[in-house]
């Protein structure tokens, strides 16, 4: 059975591309043992990425299947010039969207990102006025040992998923767009109808918020 491609180094990136060329086939073939990869595999994150946009998990999920209903009906029209995974998460973004209007969801941006005026870091480990040194490190994160390992711990990656699925929901969504999925900044500003500026601060405060977490995991088990 076909595989989904996922976000490949450059050397490999012509295997993953025949990869998905099969899966884009299979699904074309009304391969079901495919399509229920394809949900399994990204079902998850297109909800994270719908609730940035809509109120509840619930029309969350409904946007999400409406999203692959949409997508088994345009397969054929799937012109392969954009990754399949970039072609689903504008169907996404575009039904989440109507579906925010009818809705009728209005939240400024500030919400959104959740607590945009909030330190990333808490002040206190930095030096006040009164140091040598303001506003500098009052004591620097310590390197983490062996990082690599400890991640790959089923501890550390329930960690991680509880981490990321706190986050304020604009925050998730960018997050996971650029650092789980690979999207480029361009690709999840068109996403997510944001400039590039508001990007990079919510991928800056998801991931100091996520480090936090994993900081005061990896002090613990030390």
């Amino acid at each position: 059975m076909p595989q989904p491609p996922g976000t490949a180094p450059p050397s490999s990136r012509p295997r993953a591309q025949a990869r998905e060329a099969q899966l884009v086939a299979a699904l074309r073939a009304g391969d079901e043992e495919a399509f229920t990869m394809l949900v399994t595999t990204w079902h998850a994150t297109l909800k994270r990425v719908a609730r940035a946009y809509v109120r509840t998990d619930a029309i969350a999920e409904d946007v999400v299947q409406e999203t692959w209903l949409a997508a088994i009906a345009g397969l054929d029209r799937f012109e392969e010039r954009a990754s399949l995974k970039t072609w689903l998460f504008h169907i996404l973004a575009n039904r989440a969207r109507t579906r925010a209007v009818r809705e009728a969801r209005s939240v400024p941006f500030t919400a959104l990102a959740g607590g945009q005026d909030d330190p990333a870091v808490d002040p206190d480990r930095f030096n006040g006025e009164d140091d040598a040194w303001p506003g500098h490190w009052a004591a620097p994160p310590r390197p983490w040992e062996d990082p690599e390992r400890r991640l790959q711990s089923l501890e550390a990656r329930e960690l991680l998923r509880a981490a990321i699925g706190g986050l304020p929901e604009m925050q998730q969504a960018v997050l996971t767009l650029r650092d789980v999925e690979g999207l480029e900044a361009q690709e999840v500003c068109e996403l997510l109808d944001l400039s590039d500026a508001n990007q990079r601060v919510l991928l800056h405060r998801a991931r100091a918020r996520v480090r936090t977490e994993l900081e005061h995991w990896f002090e613990e088990a030390a």
